[in-house]
């Protein structure tokens, strides 16, 4: 006899899941599920693998700088201002310290003496299971950039950390992962 599912920690009930659609990068799940107050519902989620995104900070005597990047996005057609982050849905076994050095490599050409991990954030827990490390990067190098053929149009450039800190506030930087990255650094005091 097959014992019913239990409630998760929230007391919602899984009854079933299918996948409704799947890529190498997403999948999408349709989960039917009771609700803590017994009403039957669907919630859709979005499995998405960890990612990671890095605040490269130059120490430069005339204040600290940061290297952003600018990157066409084609969901919401536009360029945005963004810190360098990525995946390696390849390497599921690297660490997360391994995909920051390799994605700042990668996108920015830059090579960190030092990352720190300022902490874990989710990127949109409402719809997605996807969640990723923020981290800090100095001591940095330059080198050439390694680019995927996805990321061809990606432009680097190296503005002061005031700066960074004024587009966020008057709305040039609206990427929320580089916004809560450079909020979860700052809280950590690091910056």
């Amino acid at each position: 006899m097959t014992q019913p599912p239990k409630p998760d920690a929230g007391g919602y009930t899984t009854v079933s899941t299918r996948t409704a659609y799947e890529n190498p990068w997403t999948r999408v799940r349709e989960d039917i599920i009771i609700r803590p107050g017994g009403k039957q519902g669907l919630y859709g989620v979005v499995e998405r693998g960890d990612f990671v995104v890095i605040l490269p900070l130059w120490d430069d005597p005339d204040g600290p700088r940061v290297t952003l990047i600018r990157q066409y996005r084609y969901p919401i057609g536009k360029r945005m201002w963004e810190l360098p982050m990525g995946m390696w849905e390849h390497r599921p076994d690297a660490t997360p310290e391994e995909v920051a050095r390799g994605e700042l490599r990668e996108e920015t050409g830059l090579i960190a003496g030092r990352m720190r991990n300022a902490g874990l954030l989710y990127q949109g827990a409402g719809y997605t299971t996807q969640k990723g490390r923020a981290y800090l990067a100095t001591g940095l190098q330059q080198g050439p950039h390694e680019r995927e053929e996805t990321e061809e149009d990606i432009t680097t450039h190296i503005v002061t950390l005031k700066e960074m800190e004024a587009m966020i506030v008057d709305g040039r930087i609206t990427c929320m992962v580089t916004i809560a990255a450079f909020g979860l650094i700052r809280a950590q005091g690091w910056i």
